[in-house]
């Protein structure tokens, strides 16, 4: 499920970057400003596009270390229990041939 709202707000947000590009160009187009003018608010939408970006991929960086320290705990807990049950599995088999050498004999 998550992964499904992960995907949609990607796409929401590229459709708002190409959305804001298209405005802006449209803007500029369409505009009748100076030359001065038309440079301010490319620059000022290039910018605005720029922040809008670094706050998703920091939002979206944040979010993919935590579920790596997530995962790595949910791994390191995986392994111990595996290390415990093949250290019983080990001495189950230790006590076995301890066991048929004394019937052995």
């Amino acid at each position: 499920m998550s992964e499904k709202k992960e995907s949609g707000s990607g796409k929401f947000v590229l459709g708002a970057i190409f959305g804001a590009i298209a405005g802006t160009v449209a803007g500029v187009v369409l505009a009748p400003k100076s030359g001065e003018e038309t440079r301010k608010d490319l620059k000022d939408g290039g910018d605005k596009l720029v922040n809008e970006a670094k706050k998703k991929t920091s939002k979206w960086f944040k979010r993919g270390k935590k579920e790596v320290k997530k995962l790595e705990a949910e791994t390191r807990s995986s392994v111990e229990e595996k290390k415990k049950e093949v250290a019983e599995k080990v001495a189950e088999k230790k006590s076995e041939k301890k066991s048929e050498k004394k019937d052995e004999k």
